[in-house]
């Protein structure tokens, strides 16, 4: 039980570390949540900041995911008579709660889309490439990066169903399902005012001609 509290912990601290507030006060002098929509994300960042404060946004917030998965592999093969499916998915969950409630920052952080991503990626890389088309198939589309964020988490349950292969740690199907299904709908919440604006025809299109 102490193993799974620890990695608890950890990924949440290192979900916590919110890269866009820092980035922007380094990089522009302030706090990219007094910006724009306010969200501490890569969007945001894009808009407020400019390209490369994104790309560094969006590669750090990637990497919070890959690290937590990481981190849980290692307790894996040091701590005996574990879990390891159920290691990954604290760890996966967790990270995504830390990155949108960052205890260092606030409580005020981003949407956990990037950082999903990077969880989903260590965890199948399968299943994230075929999110991740999916998504900016969309995003292209629609020019909505929130659109393609609740597609893509949308479509990760359902994958779940059809894809058995490719996991980091064998588990039963049942198991990824109900860990997908929490991280789907955790992203899918905070993306709620985007939801309402989409539906009224005024969520924000993305743009890089100001950039």
């Amino acid at each position: 039980m102490a193993s799974y509290i620890i990695l608890a912990i950890i990924a949440y601290a290192i979900g916590s570390i919110n890269f866009s507030v820092i980035l922007s006060k380094k990089m522009a002098g302030f706090d990219v949540r007094e910006k724009g929509s306010g969200n501490a994300g890569s969007t945001n960042m894009l808009r407020a900041v400019g390209k490369k404060a994104a790309v560094l946004t969006l590669v750090c917030d990637i990497l919070k995911g890959v690290v937590s998965i990481l981190i849980a592999l290692l307790i894996g093969k040091i701590v005996k008579n574990v879990d390891r499916a159920l290691l990954i998915q604290i760890a996966g969950i967790l990270v995504v709660i830390g990155h949108t409630f960052p205890i260092f920052f606030g409580f005020k952080g981003g949407k956990g889309v990037a950082t999903s991503f990077g969880v989903l990626l260590m965890v199948n890389w399968k299943i994230g490439f075929i999110c991740l088309t999916f998504a900016l198939v969309i995003i292209i589309a629609s020019k909505m990066v929130s659109m393609g964020s609740i597609g893509a988490a949308i479509l990760f349950p359902v994958l779940t169903i059809f894809i058995n292969e490719h996991y980091i740690v064998s588990a039963s199907g049942l198991k990824y399902f109900i860990f997908s299904l929490i991280l789907a709908v955790f992203v899918i919440f905070n993306h709620r005012e985007n939801v309402k604006r989409i539906l009224n025809g005024t969520e924000n299109k993305l743009s890089f001609k100001n950039s």
